[in-house]
């Protein structure tokens, strides 16, 4: 959990915040999505998820337009913009664990490619 947190945080830096680029992946990868369920994803109150969702609007990261089956309820989606913003929080947080990886001894970089294989096998079941 801290070496996601911090991967987070090191993937942020000056544009955007850690909580606003999981909202922006959520929308990359799962499209656009109400409010709500935004919040439920990120297990925040709707209250903070309006604050994010409006930031990533003014920066133009974000649209909002209305639901499709729902009138009164809104739906946020990625941007172009939002997209490339996306990929370079992304490249930042790469290259960070790439400069920490290559410090690692041979042995210790055989050790940790050997426990990310079990965590995929673990996550698989």
């Amino acid at each position: 959990m801290r070496t996601s947190r911090r991967l987070r945080v090191e993937a942020t830096g000056d544009i955007i915040t850690p909580g606003q680029y999981t909202v922006l992946a959520q929308l990359h990868g799962n499209g656009p999505q109400t409010l709500r369920a935004l919040a439920e994803r990120e297990h925040v109150q709707a209250p903070s998820m309006t604050r994010i969702v409006n930031a990533l609007t003014e920066q133009g990261f974000v649209t909002r337009t209305a639901h499709p089956a729902d009138g009164r309820q809104v739906q946020v989606g990625i941007t172009p913009a939002g997209k490339d913003v996306l990929a370079e929080a992304r490249e930042q947080r790469t290259a960070w664990l790439a400069q920490r990886v290559a410090g690692l001894s041979d042995e210790d970089r055989q050790t940790l490619s050997r426990a990310a294989h079990i965590m995929q096998q673990l996550a698989a079941k």
